[in-house]
């Protein structure tokens, strides 16, 4: 696909359409299923992604959700990007995958487009698309949940704050200002924010549960 001058929306429809049925996974549900703990979705808040699933008591089954949430993404955009390689197009390409991965997580066609929230999949998206943005972003949740002990909250900011690195020119990190990047992290800052209407109406309710605390 080198000698391509841009792909054709037939072959764009394709990639959207794979990087959504590879998001569309629901490796939340699975992982339960299959170790016996139960339904993910009849745990907790209902929710698919890593936080409900540690309400199962498995922290094992927490961490493998939330790296196979994130690697999803990350495996949409970077499969797409290598099929692309050498064409003008391909962070364009990788970034449009990666967004249809994080939609699919959000509204799986599997569970009748009930999906997770998207924080893992938002930040192996991050990670796959330029690492250092990636790290930012983390480092961000990092330091509000730890300081705040608020995992929403912490994924709120974060989200709002990424698409403003991917703003800044820190050379030294060697971070370009890629409008894909951009769009990228908009699209999917501005999801995470629509997904946590419930968390956010708490957090200004003071009913947030915090990290390590019991859900109400």
């Amino acid at each position: 696909m080198q000698d391509l001058v841009g792909p054709a929306v037939g072959t764009l429809a394709l990639v959207a359409l794979g990087g959504y049925l590879l998001g569309s996974i629901p490796f939340g549900v699975i992982i339960t299923r299959l170790s016996g703990v139960g339904d993910v979705r009849n745990i907790g808040s209902g929710n698919i992604g890593a936080t409900n699933v540690l309400r199962t008591g498995r922290k094992d089954l927490a961490i493998a959700t939330l790296l196979l949430d994130a690697g999803k993404g990350a495996a949409a955009l970077l499969i797409a990007r290598a099929l692309f390689e050498g064409n003008t197009t391909q962070d364009l390409v990788g970034c449009i995958a990666g967004a249809f991965a994080f939609l699919g997580h959000l509204f799986p066609v599997w569970l009748r487009f009930k999906g997770g929230k998207g924080v893992a999949t938002f930040f192996g998206l991050l990670l796959a698309a330029h690492w250092p943005l990636g790290l930012m972003a983390a480092a961000t949740w990092l330091i509000v949940a730890f300081g705040l002990r608020y995992s929403s909250l912490a994924a709120l900011v974060a989200a709002a704050l990424a698409p403003v690195y991917a703003l800044l020119p820190i050379a030294a990190l060697g971070l370009p200002v890629a409008t894909p990047l951009v769009v990228l992290a908009i699209f999917t800052g501005v999801l995470i924010f629509i997904r946590h209407h419930e968390n956010i109406a708490r957090l200004l309710k003071g009913a947030e549960p915090r990290i390590g605390g019991k859900k109400a």
